[in-house]
């Protein structure tokens, strides 16, 4: 009777020693399985979906080389036309402002180079194309060795013209002169044009700029091909980008515009 229960016990300690085992080894292998299958899921899943681009693209976009040489001349400008034109017709008594450009911003072929100029190019953008960004230090930036001009020309009653370059860093005139090459013809157009402007160039570059925000770079007085006269002005926006705005002189409506996308 002992010997019979001793063998039993035996039994069942065998089979449950061997079930013990059989389950760990069932655990096992669905734990692999599973591992197994999640690892070639995931895998799968990889293969459709596309990764995620770890390069971001370039915080501004690559300016052209008019728009670089528009942002290296008035990163380095600190007088506003406002302030230039206030200056420009306060040098000559009872004149009124006619034209007045910031240069080397979109020079034209009308500007000429003072005798005493600084050494700002006129009409003539940079050969290289690769201004400093911050508008200062590269020898092929815009601004002179003294720094950016705003070039104004202002006008008596007659319509004498004078020429006024202004320093567009610290405000101070650096020369008035009257243009010597006008004659009678002349100032009988300058003269009517400013009778018929009865709109401020300030009246006109404030309703250019509240059309597009940005900074006046040139108002001029301009002929509306026969049909009366317009203040033409020139206003860089945060994108670099000039857009010209042709306003009535006599009520300071928008006629065109017109945008560079160089």
């Amino acid at each position: 009777m002992n010997s019979a229960s001793s063998r039993s016990r035996t039994l069942k300690a065998v089979g449950a020693l061997s079930l013990a085992a059989a389950t760990a080894l069932l655990m096992t292998g669905c734990g692999q399985s599973s591992d197994s299958a999640s690892s070639a899921a995931t895998s799968e899943a990889a293969k459709v979906v596309p990764q995620k681009q770890t390069t971001s693209p370039s915080a501004t976009a690559q300016l052209t080389e008019d728009q670089q040489e528009r942002k290296t001349v008035l990163d380095a400008t600190k007088v506003t036309f406002d302030d230039a034109a206030t200056t420009a017709t306060g040098e000559v008594a009872g004149s009124k402002l006619v034209d007045l450009d910031l240069e080397g911003v979109d020079d034209d072929d009308n500007q000429s180079p003072s005798p005493t100029a600084t050494g700002s190019p006129t009409g003539s953008p940079s050969p290289t194309g690769s201004p400093s960004p911050t508008g200062t230090g590269s020898p092929s930036a815009s601004p002179g060795a003294d720094g950016p001009v705003w070039v104004a020309e202002v006008a008596e009653k007659d319509g004498t013209i004078h020429t006024v370059r202004i320093n567009a860093v610290d405000g101070k005139v650096i020369e008035a002169r009257v243009d010597a090459d006008q004659d009678a013809d002349d100032k009988k157009q300058t003269a009517d044009r400013l009778a018929q402007a009865t709109q401020t160039p300030q009246q006109a570059a404030k309703v250019a700029t509240e059309k597009k925000k940005g900074t006046v770079t040139s108002v001029s007085l301009e002929d509306n091909e026969g049909d009366g006269v317009i203040w033409q002005v020139d206003v860089v926006g945060s994108d670099w980008k000039k857009t010209t705005f042709d306003v009535d002189a006599k009520n300071d409506t928008i006629v065109r515009e017109e945008t560079d996308e160089d």
